[in-house]
């Protein structure tokens, strides 16, 4: 049966507020919890603090002291939400734990997303970038077994593979070059501008989180892996914000915002495993209807064109966190010496590519070449987890 949010109605607004015993939530268990769960919860989180960072620049640019307001009442249930969501993260995991959970939504989501995605261009948007949060996942497995000398699978399982993807090493690109097309909004497929919003919003996550936590850390190995891979995260942002169409009205993103959270939490209320997870999905679903509404009500007022222009009637089919093993090994050993140039792609280092890495490294090696020779010298090897075989490059070689 199809779910159109554009028809149900939500939780009213002013019932929407909650106290403190209601947002005390409580959080999932780190030894027995669905990896995907973590997952899920880890991607709504980057979506509410989205949606809330967005609210706040839409009101900066908005002189109008009424829409302000209402702009303000919903951004702070926004924020209850957000608050709900990321406190479902166990206190007990480590920086490092929830490290490779980010990644492993990185992977996952984006890898999912690029084998959903309709447009070409786009797709491959996605499929450049996951070869990175891949290697990125690798490198921080190698920093927790040295660090704290467990394994990467107690967070990943068996579901997510850890091994080289393109070399972090690689990913340090000059600036100019990480900026892509962006799609047409005009002729775009509805899921299109959801996907970008979607992944967007999971990597500026990200990229918040590297940056903030980077420091906590003693050891000096980890404090530059960190200030690395939070260098590359700003890259990658950089990469999806470019692809949304900067021609969108202010109630166009609005409403791309709030059907997007609808489309998540629909989409993972469908998937989730744990019963108390499924129903805080629930709950916002209902919440982010209302939110819908709202927008769709200023859209209406303010924009000059109809809201079925702009969204479909029906959500898309459930977004999936799922193995993406065999798909992310295929881009491996056809897309690993792949970088940008431009908003394009080559298989063949420039002259500018060279020119910054020769600035970015200075002749040194980075962190996330030192953490694996670190690792190899204390724990006697690297880390990987391979579960389907040996790795894609390696097994070329040998055939």
């Amino acid at each position: 049966m199809t779910f159109n949010p554009l028809r149900e109605r939500g939780i009213p607004l002013d019932k929407q507020l909650r106290n403190w015993r209601e947002l005390n939530v409580t959080p999932i268990d780190p030894d027995h919890a669905d990896p995907y769960t973590r997952c899920r919860i880890i991607a709504m989180n980057g979506i509410e603090v989205e949606a809330v960072m967005f609210s706040h620049q839409m009101a900066r640019h908005c002189p109008d002291t009424e829409i302000k307001q209402q702009l303000a009442r919903v951004r702070y249930i926004e924020a209850q939400q957000q608050k709900a969501v990321n406190w479902l993260l166990p206190g007990l995991a480590s920086v490092l734990e929830t490290t490779l959970a980010y990644e492993q939504v990185a992977v996952d989501l984006t890898a999912w997303v690029a084998r959903m995605e309709p447009d070409p261009y786009l797709q491959q948007a996605y499929q450049f970038g996951v070869l990175e949060d891949f290697d990125h996942l690798y490198r921080y497995a190698n920093l927790y077994e040295m660090i704290e000398h467990r394994k990467a699978e107690k967070v990943v399982d068996q579901l997510t593979e850890v091994m080289p993807g393109r070399p972090t090493i690689m990913h340090h690109r000059d600036p100019v070059d990480n900026v892509r097309e962006p799609y047409d909004r005009a002729t775009v497929d509805p899921l299109s501008k959801l996907h970008a919003l979607t992944i967007m919003s999971a990597e500026q996550q990200t990229m918040n989180f590297y940056m903030n936590v980077g420091p906590e850390y003693m050891e000096p190995i980890a404090r530059q892996l960190y200030q690395e891979i939070g260098l590359i995260e700003e890259e990658h942002v950089t990469h999806y914000e470019s692809l949304v169409d900067p021609g969108e009205s202010w109630w166009e993103m609005l409403l791309n915002h709030e059907y997007n959270e609808c489309y998540l939490y629909h989409s993972f209320m469908e998937t989730e495993t744990d019963p108390k997870v499924k129903a805080i999905w629930e709950l916002h679903l209902n919440m982010e209807l209302e939110h819908l509404r709202l927008a769709a009500e200023m859209f209406n007022k303010h924009d000059t064109r109809d809201v079925a222009e702009v969204v479909s009637p029906k959500l898309p089919k459930p977004v999936t966190f799922e193995p993406n093993k065999e798909y992310v090994r295929d881009l491996i050993a056809t897309q690993i010496d792949y970088t940008t140039i431009g908003t394009g792609y080559v298989q063949e280092a420039h002259e500018r590519f060279e020119k910054f890495q020769e600035q970015i490294h200075g002749g040194e090696q980075p962190p996330s070449e030192a953490v694996i020779e670190e690792n190899k010298a204390k724990s006697g090897e690297e880390y990987r987890l391979e579960t389907e075989g040996p790795h894609p490059v390696e097994r070329l070689r040998l055939s």
